[in-house]
């Protein structure tokens, strides 16, 4: 059997500011981001297996997403913890926001490799993370190859 790519999308609604940017990101704002999570490895061969011909059920590879990625970012605020904005951080938390103090700037850049961690950290042995797609607007986006990370 040959080696295959499968890929799931998910959205989520995310807030951010970058401290210290010299343009208007530096306000606190939100986006509606686009995740495209893209899994290499090959198709379960054995006909007796529940899974049999998938590389890895679209439902589990979901559980792994969310529990990662969408369930802590949806509708929460995100800042650099090494930045003036804990203070704001603080306030919104004692209001009962939800608020991720993260140890980078909060950019699709580095939201993209702390993502591709984390869900890395989580398949199954046989199945490699092959890409990330973080879709911040219509026209702009970030992408992470495990090719370009050995």
């Amino acid at each position: 059997m040959g080696t295959v790519r499968i890929t799931k999308e998910f959205t989520f609604e995310t807030g951010h500011a970058l401290h210290g940017y010299d343009g208007k990101c530096r306000n606190v704002h939100g986006h509606s981001y686009k995740l495209a999570v893209t899994v290499l490895g090959q198709p379960i061969n054995d006909s007796s297996n529940v899974k049999y011909g998938m590389v890895i059920d679209f439902g589990d590879l979901k559980k792994i997403v969310k529990e990662e990625v969408v369930d802590p970012f949806d509708h929460a605020t995100v800042f650099n913890k090494n930045s003036p904005h804990v203070e704001l951080a603080a306030e919104l938390k004692s209001r009962g926001h939800d608020v991720i103090l993260a140890d980078y700037q909060p950019t699709s850049e580095m939201m993209i490799q702390d993502f591709a961690e984390k869900i890395s950290s989580r398949l199954p042995e046989n199945i490699q993370l092959f890409s990330l797609r973080l879709r911040e607007t219509e026209t702009s986006y970030a992408e992470w190859f495990a090719s370009d990370n050995l």
